[in-house]
């Protein structure tokens, strides 16, 4: 005889008695309430239908904060035989679905037992399969590093580390993963300073390669993170030379691969304009700072023998004729992501444009626009020209 089901209102599974026998875990009988959906079937081959709870309603109890995944079974007997009910109960880890399709476990509530840990993530990947996640991104914090085998066993890959934790991915999908990489490139900057009297500011490090014996170069130095470019290159001016300064332009920026443990590097050299003239050397990196007359500088053999440095001191020799114009930022807002941004952008006149402007039907005579008979910034052809001419790609080897 079939069992009737059940409604779904909330009820208490203690009060389940008589011809059913429940399988709960005790510690959770107690008082714990659901709101099942149960289906019956008859001959041997059970039917089930599962239904889940939001991680967020389930209280804080310590090392037992998890979700629960309830997997009702109602089998009836062959030839009459007696119905039984089965539930069991899957713990999974709580985590928060991410925009893209996967999940972001909560590191807050992570079991301390590595034994724990190891069981709930085989159930939560299993549970996650069946609701069609795909990435799952695990942070493990420092002092948690004993989950890390644990996680790598059950098939979770190293994304990337920092000083305090280390970050964990597994693509549950058939199929190449489609997880964004680790980041593909450090960022340097470098401070051409010069003053009034047309002399730079240049050091010399205390740690260097052999062949670099002698050079003074200008301050560089790597951007923080969540730091402008223009603010790390005030930045490191300042920590290694005493100096203030203040941004002017982006000059020219490098692009290189390969460079630390296989990362690209993008350099950006910027155009400071100095606040203050009395140097104070940093003592764990610079061996020495002064000001160097422009001239004496750019006739040293080592960056007259190299190309890439020679080409960047051209390009700051034509900036500061008013040959070049470099990059200017601007900050904005886009509705895109709501974010503050940095725009570098270059251009050669002195008045702003907009797209609305470049736009507007006229009647000139756009012949003789390469004749600077009218402004460029009236011509869509000129405009597109300048903006063209802004950035060249020079590719060049390089000794620094």
């Amino acid at each position: 005889m079939e069992l009737k089901l059940l409604d779904s209102k909330a009820i208490s599974l203690s009060k389940f008695v008589g011809s059913e026998r429940l399988f709960l875990n005790p510690r959770q009988a107690s008082g714990f309430k659901r709101s099942p959906q149960f289906c019956s079937c008859t001959g041997i081959s059970p039917k089930a239908s599962y239904f889940s709870i939001s991680n967020k309603a389930i209280s804080s109890i310590g090392e037992d904060n998890f979700g629960v995944e309830t997997f009702p079974y109602h089998i009836n007997g062959t030839n009459g035989a007696g119905s039984s009910l089965f539930v069991r109960e899957m713990r999974v880890l709580d985590a928060f679905d991410d925009e893209y399709g996967g999940v972001v476990v909560n590191l807050e509530t992570l079991p301390s037992n590595p034994n724990v840990f190891a069981s709930r993530l085989r159930s939560s990947l299993s549970h996650w399969k069946i609701k069609g996640k795909k990435g799952v991104w695990l942070k493990l914090p420092l002092e948690r590093s004993e989950l890390v085998p644990v996680a790598v066993k059950e098939g979770f890959q190293y994304h990337h580390a920092e000083r305090g934790y280390v970050m964990l991915t597994h693509w549950i999908p058939e199929g190449p993963c489609m997880l964004p990489d680790n980041a593909s490139h450090q960022v340097g900057v470098g401070g051409f300073v010069i003053n009034d009297e047309n002399k730079v500011l240049v050091v010399q490090e205390k740690h260097y390669a052999p062949a670099l014996v002698g050079l003074w170069k200008i301050p560089t130095g790597f951007i923080r993170e969540s730091e402008e470019i223009f603010t790390g290159a005030v930045r490191e001016v300042k920590e290694e030379t005493g100096i203030d300064t203040e941004f002017v332009e982006v000059i020219a920026f490098r692009h290189v691969h390969n460079v630390a443990f296989e990362k690209s590097d993008l350099f950006f050299i910027c155009m400071l304009r100095p606040l203050s003239t009395q140097i104070i050397v940093d003592d764990l990196e610079i061996e020495s700072a002064k000001w160097m007359p422009l001239v004496e500088f750019v006739e040293q053999p080592l960056i007259q023998e190299d190309r890439m440095f020679k080409k960047i001191m051209d390009i700051c020799i034509a900036s500061l004729g008013k040959r070049y114009y470099g990059l200017s930022a601007q900050h904005l807002v886009s509705k895109f992501d709501g974010k503050l941004s940095s725009l570098y952008y270059n251009i050669v006149e002195d008045q702003d444009f907009t797209c609305q402007d470049q736009l507007k039907p006229s009647s000139m005579d756009y012949s003789k626009c390469h004749q600077n008979v009218h402004s460029h910034a009236e011509c869509i052809s000129c405009f597109t020209t300048t903006i063209a001419r802004g950035l060249t790609l020079v590719s060049l080897d390089y000794v620094l």
